[in-house]
């Protein structure tokens, strides 16, 4: 998709964060292997902030676990404004006063324009890589998969099971801002431990931020 758009024109290409395939949103970076019906998404469609949102949990996670090393990730999806994570921070406390420092690295990811390379794992591979890292969460989900249909998302040094999709590269993000945090039990259920949900929201101009 990222091909025909810059067929089209250079300066289209520089702003679509995915592409609908045949009905299915995918990354833009993602082979087209038929024949298939087209669309673009950037920054004005709802697909096109969605998809923004959902890569920017990921570079939030990875900004969090540089300043957390082993804390354990659970979910982290795009909303309508913004996204979140549900975080096990353990025994640290995580407010308002820890948001600036995420956001400052947050930023300097997204500067490295590190690519989000998507990668079919096998449900054994996937099991191994999250009881090494010791993500009980990560390892609950990848129970509820089925072997063939599980993918991996990285960028830069951050590894998330996610089915996608995902911009083409950090460089994107160019504005973030934490906005919240609150409670949330794993799954919903209040017999299960309850974790921090860090809101946030993030822009590809910082004039839109403002």
């Amino acid at each position: 998709a990222m091909q025909v758009a810059q067929a089209i024109s250079e300066g289209l290409a520089r702003n679509v964060l995915s592409a609908e395939v045949n009905g299915e949103v995918i990354d833009a970076t993602r082979p087209i292997d038929a024949d298939a019906t087209l669309k673009l998404y950037t920054w004005n469609d709802d697909a096109g902030k969605s998809t923004l949102w959902h890569s920017s949990a990921h570079l939030m996670a990875e900004a969090l676990e540089a300043h957390y090393p082993g804390v354990k990730l659970a979910i982290g999806p795009p909303i309508e404004n913004g996204f979140y994570y549900d975080v096990d921070f353990g025994d640290t406390e995580f407010s308002q006063a820890d948001f600036a420092k995420v956001e400052k690295t947050m930023l300097e990811l997204a500067r490295q324009k590190n690519e989000y390379i998507r990668k079919e794992v096998s449900k054994a591979d996937a099991v191994a890589y999250f009881r090494e890292k010791g993500d009980q969460y990560k390892l609950e989900l990848i129970d509820g998969l089925e072997d063939g249909q599980i993918t991996f998302y990285t960028q830069g040094n951050f590894t998330d099971l996610c089915r996608g999709p995902h911009i083409p590269n950090t460089g994107f993000i160019k504005a973030a801002k934490l906005l919240n945090v609150a409670g949330a039990y794993w799954r919903g259920d209040e017999k299960n431990k309850m974790l921090t949900r860090v809101y946030a929201i993030t822009f590809p101009k910082q004039s839109e931020l403002e």
